[in-house]
């Protein structure tokens, strides 16, 4: 993936570039992580390749990101605990590096603390409860470490909740997954359903006494697959004051490009034995390569084009069915294959300048860039301490 800086000179309208750059804009999905635990990868250089590094977030007016902490997950146990917290570890080197461009931050108010010195806030998710090994006292060590969500599944079911790819084990949230969403409510921790069966999100929204969200999922309206969120889901989730947070990968955004996926299969094989080939082990080299072979495909004719307006057209819909309250951003940079013209988190301002030729209003287009996501947080924040308060 190449390094594409925006020019706004040429491409965004000076009305676009200070709404842009004035509004807090918050990334709540990026696996860049994976980047920090492979070879020696440093946040404040700029890179040839991947999505994300400082250069390339001040140039996209990027306020926040929440790096994703993530193990596939047939890893489980103890050593699932113990990667997860080597990867919490990294991402806190790479704050500690940079104290001028990047804080540590868990809330909105520290979102908000790291924007007033000019600094860049850095918060850290759980991808999968895989990793806390059916364990609360894990749950409660995250939270001390400053993991600001969970997701609650990867694409296997957890011993205690269903996931979206996997066959049903536990018609949606076992008691455990009752448990656990208690606790992560008691902690401030939003609970996060990207990821998980429609059954387990029905269960959430029934147990959990917080508002929740998608951290980086798309439209099932618009592209039919099990990860993307249908109009009930959209809609269930903003009536409990919860935010879809539209995901940029290709396949969730283009019911062309997943029909085509789906159609030849052995492209999607000839992807991972070639990243494995190229990478061998380095599980970040493999998600960099398999975007530059899906490319690669794209360029040949083998898939068609995805082009970054799609992005667009999902958070339209998602307007739509649910309100602007309740829609945001969650990339998915540096973990799936990136759609054309927003091949890293300096080409953001688009997004902008899209919404604003659709007619939004400087305040819609505030929400969507990052308000939303401020707003859940401090939801999720206020309803911990009542229920801390309550159990006092």
């Amino acid at each position: 993936m190449s390094s594409l800086a925006i020019d706004p000179r040429t491409e965004i309208s000076a009305k676009a570039r200070e709404l842009h750059f004035r509004s807090l804009v918050v990334d709540t999905h990026t696996d860049t992580t994976q980047r920090f635990i492979y070879g020696d990868f440093d946040l404040g250089e700029r890179h040839a390749d991947g999505s994300v590094d400082i250069p390339r977030m001040r140039e996209g007016g990027l306020g926040a990101i929440f790096f994703a902490v993530w193990i596939k997950g047939t890893a489980t146990g103890p050593k699932a605990v113990e990667r997860a917290l080597a990867q919490i570890e990294a991402i806190r080197r790479q704050v500690a590096a940079h104290p001028k461009d990047l804080a540590p931050a868990r809330t909105a108010a520290d979102i908000r603390r790291a924007r007033a010195t000019g600094r860049i806030a850095v918060l850290t998710a759980i991808e999968g409860g895989h990793m806390m090994n059916r364990d609360l006292g894990v749950l409660r060590e995250f939270a001390a470490l400053g993991v600001s969500y969970m997701t609650l599944t990867h694409m296997q079911n957890t011993e205690w909740a269903d996931a979206s790819t996997d066959k049903p084990a536990h018609n949606g949230l076992s008691d455990f997954g009752n448990q656990a969403l208690g606790e992560m409510n008691r902690l401030g921790m939003i609970v996060d359903v990207s990821h998980v069966s429609d059954k387990t999100l029905s269960d959430v929204l029934a147990v959990s006494e917080a508002p929740v969200f998608a951290s980086h999922s798309s439209c099932q309206a618009l592209c039919r697959t099990p990860r993307n969120l249908s109009d009930e889901m959209i809609e269930a989730l903003a009536a409990r004051g919860g935010v879809v947070q539209i995901n940029f990968h290709m396949g969730f955004l283009s019911q062309e490009f997943r029909d085509a996926q789906k159609a030849r299969p052995e492209l999607e094989m000839q992807v991972e034995t070639e990243a494995k080939k190229r990478c061998g082990e380095d599980g970040a080299c493999q998600l960099l390569e398999s975007d530059k072979i899906v490319r690669a495909f794209v360029a040949e004719g083998k898939l068609p084009r995805v082009d970054w307006t799609a992005i667009v057209n999902h958070i339209d819909h998602a307007v739509e069915v649910a309100g602007v309250d309740h829609v945001g951003l969650g990339s998915d940079f540096d973990g799936a294959e990136m759609p054309f013209g927003m091949e890293d988190a300096s080409c953001l301002p688009r997004i902008t300048e899209a919404l604003l030729q659709r007619g939004y209003s400087e305040t819609e287009i505030e929400k969507i860039l990052g308000g939303n996501a401020l707003r859940l947080m401090q939801d999720v924040e206020a309803a911990a301490k009542f229920k801390r308060g309550n159990n006092a």
